[in-house]
């Protein structure tokens, strides 16, 4: 059928040509598009093949040969540790003790005693807003004067609140208003390798912190003190530190360091610290009472040998010997005699003499006690009604 226009004559001739071209163009077009869109998937997929074997060619250095890193330019990004924010928290709170005594001068040949003065310094730890600061018994005991430096600079003498010499602690307090006090932690969560931090005067250098782990818990049988569990690091303790502060990298007091161990000049690495939970316990007694008041049995045990244990017939480690039994002391009225084995108390077995020491003196007077224990093989139970501890003499 032919086409016609609308009034129904044939189509001019030019109209057909443009037809044609408007095709002819379009159909281009077309061909461009999809060349176009075929050379972008071709540089597509050449970039996600780049990609995917750089990654699996640095997996490959990385794993295998990571020493070549640096010569590709590649530094290893690593953990950076630092316990600058625990310092932040708990140094603050350590001051600076210089304690001046007066000692006999054995040197003078006059007839007429004289006295030389001797300076000493130490550190003590701020545990109170109000002032309140914990040192050691033997930084401050027979000092004729007593002047304390807080980190700021500020110097002033303190008020001795109490003392006690059996776990060599002193509570001192200070009036300057508000002071920085460092958070208390826990000494009973310690683990053996946690890292801890030394901070004190050594030889009179301020503000010097030494780091270490915990080296062991619980430690005794040092004879440094009647009651001994020691915290034991190889933080940096020397003279000076003694009434500083033994801190966790959370920034919290977990013990006041105290002593090292120093039986020649080749040991290193040994330093002890008196735990937290101890101090909190004194602290308290002190300001309730200006002194320590502890539970008495009047026992002085001793620890049992293997060889001991096994012609005693016992089986396990349970057991100590009383050495003595003071004269109208508790135990003594309970019955028991030298030469008894006490084998528990309030039924906890008891393993050393130091944990009997320990179990007696956390009891108040008045309190009942019952003891098992054994003579000439047969065993046997008795209450003993505690007493006070005597003060030292």
């Amino acid at each position: 059928m032919a086409v016609t226009s609308v009034h129904g004559a044939e189509p001019a001739p030019y109209y057909t040509r443009g037809l044609s071209i408007l095709a002819s163009y379009l159909d281009r077009q077309f061909e461009n598009l999809c060349s176009v869109e075929a050379g972008l998937k071709s540089a597509l997929v050449f970039l996600l093949q780049s990609v995917v074997v750089g990654l699996a060619v640095a997996f490959l250095v990385v794993v295998l040969r990571p020493d070549l890193l640096p010569l590709l330019g590649i530094q290893q990004a690593g953990p950076v540790y630092s316990y600058a924010d625990a310092v932040d928290i708990s140094a603050p709170a350590v001051a600076n003790v210089y304690t001046k005594r007066l000692v006999r001068d054995s040197a003078s040949p006059s007839a007429r005693t004289r006295f030389r003065v001797i300076t000493s310094f130490a550190s003590a730890v701020i545990i109170d807003p109000e002032g309140y600061m914990v040192t050691n018994y033997h930084v401050v005991a027979e000092a004729a004067e007593i002047r304390i430096q807080l980190s700021d600079g500020r110097v002033t003498e303190p008020e001795t609140v109490g003392v006690d010499r059996e776990t060599d602690l002193a509570l001192l307090k200070i009036n300057l208003g508000t002071v920085p006090a460092v958070p208390l932690g826990s000494s009973s969560a310690l683990r053996i390798g946690d890292v801890v931090l030394a901070i004190g005067n050594p030889y009179g250098l301020s503000k010097t912190v030494t780091q270490g782990i915990v080296s062991a818990t619980g430690r005794g049988l040092l004879n440094l003190l009647t009651f001994e569990n020691f915290i034991q690091t190889d933080a940096a303790i020397n003279a000076g530190n003694s009434g500083g502060a033994l801190v966790n990298t959370r920034g919290e007091l977990i013990g006041i360091n105290t002593a090292v161990l120093a039986q020649d000049s080749g040991t290193e690495g040994i330093g002890f610290a008196i735990p937290i939970d101890l101090v909190r316990g004194v602290v308290e007694q002190i300001k309730l009472n200006g002194r320590v008041i502890r539970g008495w049995m009047g026992l002085s045990p001793v620890d049992l040998t293997s060889s001991e244990r096994q012609a005693l017939g016992l089986d396990d480690n349970a057991g100590i010997l009383l050495q003595s039994v003071h004269e109208n002391g508790p135990a003594y009225r309970a019955g028991l005699q030298r030469g008894d084995v006490v084998l528990s108390m309030n039924g906890e077995p008891i393993l050393s003499r130091r944990q009997a020491l320990l179990l007696a003196a956390g009891t108040d007077p008045g309190d009942a006690v019952e003891i098992v224990a054994m003579r000439d093989g047969e065993r046997f139970l008795v209450t003993i009604i505690a007493g006070e501890r005597p003060e030292l003499p």
